[in-house]
């Protein structure tokens, strides 16, 4: 049996994890930012700049719109962040670590995901404010676009595992990882990873053309919190991505638990540069090609791989 982390540690590392998730992602924002618009790298700069922001929200005096739901505009970044946590969570340290290792793994970060759009609702909602409500309906019509094809593609792992632990995945890609086994699963998966984490260029919930959507009313140490969840996620979604389909711990002469960091940021690059890289849709451009384009290769995908298994 795999041992897992004591409650007080695992809470522990799950803090600890989002932190320095959030501030390698905003490390990794700045760097692609740079390299954009061709400025010097200075990496003295790029590294203490997320500090200085993040010193900068929480100094400033937050401002507030005409009978919000304050208890639910404080909730949902803590949602994001918590919804994270459990993704997270069900993802293997390394071959002998697991905060929480569950038969079910698949199914609880599944439902994280799934909850996501709560999250985001609650958030554009709760500010009583147009154009953040506008945002929270955008990413409702983009959940339920892009959750099918998110969830198949993931599925697809597990047969070859013959079981739905995030561990019994890993270990199942001891010869051939899943990369190579299903071509298609890579791909697919970080498309949705964007459109699940609202990511450039499929951030329609915050697009620019809504001055910000469900973050064009928060400030300071709330703006700050919407951030780091946002970050956050964008972790779990990566860590998935290297267990999933990437081998997890495997690999040669490094340490387990090193080599599930170096490939979860080899997928943060990816999904960053992206968003540096892509111009964005519009939101009815991208239902179609998630109903259309993204459902039936994940389903090609998801028989493939069955047809591997028998």
């Amino acid at each position: 049996m795999r041992p897992y982390l004591s409650p007080p540690l695992a809470v522990i590392t799950m803090i600890g994890v989002l932190i320095a998730g959030s501030y390698a992602v905003a490390v990794l924002e700045e760097i692609a930012g740079t390299l954009v618009s061709r400025r010097p790298l200075r990496l003295t700069y790029v590294f203490w700049a997320p500090l200085a922001t993040a010193a900068l929200l929480l100094t400033q005096g937050r401002t507030s719109t005409e009978r919000p739901d304050a208890q639910a505009w404080a909730l949902a970044p803590a949602l994001l962040a918590g919804l994270a946590a459990v993704g997270l969570a069900v993802i293997p340290i390394d071959q002998n670590t697991s905060v929480a290792d569950p038969a079910a793994g698949f199914v609880l970060y599944s439902a994280a995901i799934s909850y996501v759009m709560v999250a985001v609702y609650l958030h554009g909602w709760s500010a009583n404010s147009t154009l953040p409500l506008i945002g929270a309906y955008r990413f409702i019509a983009q959940a339920f676009a892009f959750q099918i094809p998110f969830l198949l593609v993931l599925l697809a792992p597990a047969l070859p595992a013959e079981s739905l632990a995030i561990s019994d995945i890993v270990e199942a890609q001891e010869s051939l990882w899943n990369v190579v086994r299903q071509p298609l699963g890579l791909p697919i998966f970080l498309v949705v990873s964007a459109a699940a984490t609202f990511s450039l260029p499929l951030d329609f919930p915050d697009a620019a053309d809504l001055a910000g959507g469900t973050s064009s009313e928060v400030s300071a140490s709330h703006r700050l919190a919407w951030r780091g969840a946002r970050a956050g996620l964008l972790v779990m979604v990566a860590a998935m991505g290297a267990s999933a389909f990437l081998g997890g711990w495997q690999g040669p002469w490094l340490p387990g638990w090193l080599w599930v960091i170096l490939k979860t940021l080899l997928l943060l690059v990816i999904l960053i540069a992206s968003s540096h890289t892509f111009a964005r849709l519009r939101i009815e451009r991208f239902v179609v090609l998630a109903w259309v384009v993204l459902l039936p290769l994940s389903l090609v995908n998801i028989f493939f791989a069955g047809a591997l298994l028998l």
